[in-house]
């Protein structure tokens, strides 16, 4: 990429990258759960990904063929960063998505933060500062508040639906391919999104075979190909590479925290898309959120 221009300084720019990120896979929880009757979720997967390759590929092809040594000699690597952040990931969530909404998904994705930081010190042993463990509990505390609907006993008294039990999970792995990002091969990153969408495609295309072989098929209408076309563009080919940059600017840690700004950016877009309400403990809940990332993200005192 040149060093000038403001495509150059856009792309040294973590924040405005993230904000779009969040954006774009706020978006992808509110189409995976509008579209739940006409594209099953493995199916969402896999063509999400073959129609993201062939968008990518034209663009990637020169980087990729210069960098596949290092990429192959790294193989290890590539194929658990593709298979969990390609692969499980997004299946995961769309098969939570049929039975949840959209924004108790984009609520429990909002925990990541959390599960960043144990599993960075756990599996990188990263140190976390007392603030940033602060940032991370009032944050936690606004996403408990709406999963509560502001009533501590129905939280004591909290059954999760399936939907929410298969996201939680989908999170863990994200938040486990999150860590391990720093781990990635020095390599374009055009290359290495390519490579892991072709890793991915390798772990979706068993599950999406089992989805046929079910009997379950894309219902053909307008909405099954608009669908497929959003999740192809904005949540995969552009916010992957603007999260994988977001990663190599501020780390794993600050990332994962800024992208708690995804439920605020979905409320809005799933009252607007979807009818579903917002009430004040969702006020309250984001409120906390957006007070966490800004505790967390505070410059250390001298």
């Amino acid at each position: 990429m040149r060093n000038d221009g403001p495509a150059a300084a856009l792309w040294s720019r973590a924040y405005p990258l993230l904000s779009m990120t969040a954006l774009f896979w706020a978006g992808n929880s509110i189409v995976g759960r509008a579209a739940r009757e006409l594209v099953p979720p493995a199916a969402l997967s896999f063509w999400r990904w073959t129609f993201a390759l062939a968008l990518l590929l034209p663009l990637a092809w020169p980087h990729l063929k210069r960098d596949w040594p290092v990429l192959r000699a790294h193989w290890p690597v590539m194929a658990i960063l593709g298979a969990l952040g390609i692969g499980a990931f997004n299946t995961l969530l769309y098969s939570g998505l049929q039975t949840t909404t959209a924004l108790n998904s984009m609520l429990i994705q909002s925990a990541q933060p959390a599960l960043i930081l144990m599993l960075g010190g756990l599996v990188m042993r990263d140190r976390t500062s007392a603030r940033q463990i602060a940032g991370v509990l009032v944050s936690l505390a606004g996403v408990l508040m709406v999963i509560a609907r502001g009533d501590l006993a129905r939280l004591l008294a909290l059954r999760l639906k399936a939907g929410d039990a298969i996201i939680a999970f989908a999170v863990l792995l994200w938040a486990l391919y999150s860590v391990l990002l720093r781990k990635r091969p020095p390599v374009h990153p055009l290359s290495f999104l390519a490579a892991s969408i072709m890793v991915g495609l390798v772990v979706i295309a068993p599950v999406y075979l089992m989805e046929l072989a079910s009997g379950r098929r894309i219902v053909p209408e307008t909405g099954s190909a608009l669908a497929i076309a959003y999740v192809s563009v904005f949540p995969s080919f552009l916010a992957y590479l603007f999260f994988n940059r977001g990663v190599e600017l501020i780390g794993s840690a600050a990332t994962a925290q800024f992208m708690n700004v995804m439920p605020l950016m979905g409320a809005g877009l799933a009252m607007l898309f979807l009818g579903e309400a917002l009430h004040l403990f969702h006020v309250a809940g984001l409120a906390l959120v957006l007070a966490g990332i800004w505790v967390a993200g505070r410059p250390a005192a001298n």
